[in-house]
């Protein structure tokens, strides 16, 4: 298979590197091989000139002109309803979570710890139960 997600005007990107990092934007136009311009009027990113390594290129689109105009960008932004899209998707998910464990106190780290162990126990329970019975199966099967 090939690949699927390419640089072209109205890709939505994720910036991975430098200060806009952890937002999204879209492709307004393509400098030359290892630059794009990319504005993120809703998000907060001012239209700008990045490397083409430090944004990660997302599935979705917008339909925009070559060299749109901000305004453009955020009127098909919001027609899109890009914003929402990207908060529903698991890569934002994933994110959240991320920013989320990182700002866990000792005492929530701890919680956490409990009732994932709580989980872990309930759910070995569950397999030996499934174990047992399927091995009686078994046994009785063969003889």
């Amino acid at each position: 298979m090939g690949f699927t997600r390419f640089v072209e005007v109205g890709r939505v990107a994720f910036i991975a590197f430098g200060p806009d990092k952890g937002k999204v934007c879209a492709i307004v136009d393509i400098v030359d091989q290892t630059r794009v311009l990319v504005d993120g009027p809703c998000s907060g990113v001012a239209r700008q000139a990045l490397n083409i390594k430090t944004i990660q290129l997302t599935n979705f689109n917008c339909s925009i002109p070559n060299s749109a105009r901000t305004s453009t960008v955020k009127k098909a932004w919001e027609a899109g309803d890009l914003s929402t899209k990207w908060a529903e998707s698991a890569w934002a998910k994933k994110l959240a979570a991320k920013e989320k464990r990182k700002t866990l106190s000792d005492f929530d780290r701890f919680k956490l710890m409990k009732a994932k162990q709580a989980r872990n126990r309930l759910v070995a329970i569950e397999y030996g139960k499934l174990k047992r019975s399927s091995c009686g199966q078994f046994w009785r099967a063969s003889l």
